[in-house]
């Protein structure tokens, strides 16, 4: 059997709030395999933002192993552990982030730019890009020119732009209405699943959960699979 693209041995993650110690994961174990799509669910508050900012490699655990395809990341210094962020992941976030002063297809180009891709090559896989999304004519537009779920779909589009084994996304769809919701999560399960990514999700949408592979649920620190 191959090895998981994402493997999480033992998480554990706390804050002090004073003299007292919370404690928002608690041996969190998790494995995704290529080609799996893996629903994040639980109450607010319940730590899913902490566990995508360490299973990204944003936040660093207090106990516990994190292996990305295959390579264990517990020791790698910053300077190593960005370079595994721009090689191997992607992170879409509830609101866009887009820079305003950009336009979609610049948005895209950025990262592609920053990971050592040359201007035309970053241009043409932005434009294949904008166009998956039924973006193409918009690829001019600075995002103020565009709606919530055009936004979005520039912000997962910029996700994939260097072409990463993992996608973690926290509440992609979580500020459009559930009509578009529905739309642009449609456009990222069928990006995802024609690049074979193993991706981990969170959402509150128990219809969007639904449509994933798998569902998993943190409370209480603990991850458990769900029926």
């Amino acid at each position: 059997m191959s090895e998981p693209l994402l493997r999480l041995d033992g998480i554990q993650r706390h804050f002090r709030q004073g003299r007292a110690v919370l404690e928002v994961l608690r041996g969190i174990n998790l494995s995704v395999e290529k080609g799996e799509i893996v629903a994040l669910v639980g109450p607010s508050g319940a730590g899913k933002s902490t566990l995508l900012h360490v299973a990204g490699l944003l936040e660093r655990p207090d106990g516990g192993e994190i292996a990305i395809d295959g390579q264990s990341c517990g020791s790698l210094d910053d300077d190593a552990r960005t370079r595994v962020r721009r090689e191997h992941l992607g992170f879409v976030y509830q609101y866009h982030h887009l820079l305003p002063e950009f336009s979609a297809l610049e948005n895209i180009v950025v990262p592609q730019i920053i990971a050592g891709q040359t201007r035309a090559e970053a241009r043409k896989r932005a434009a294949e890009l904008l166009d998956w999304m039924g973006l193409a004519e918009r690829a001019e537009h600075r995002p103020g020119r565009l709606s919530g779920g055009e936004q979005q779909r520039v912000a997962i589009a910029r996700a994939l732009a260097n072409a990463p084994r993992i996608l973690l996304a926290d509440e992609p769809t979580g500020n459009l209405d559930p009509h578009t919701a529905s739309e642009v999560f449609a456009v990222l399960l069928k990006l995802a699943r024609g690049a074979g990514l193993a991706a981990v999700i969170a959402t509150h949408n128990p219809d969007l959960a639904a449509r994933m592979d798998r569902v998993v649920r943190l409370a209480d620190g603990v991850l458990e699979e769900s029926p």
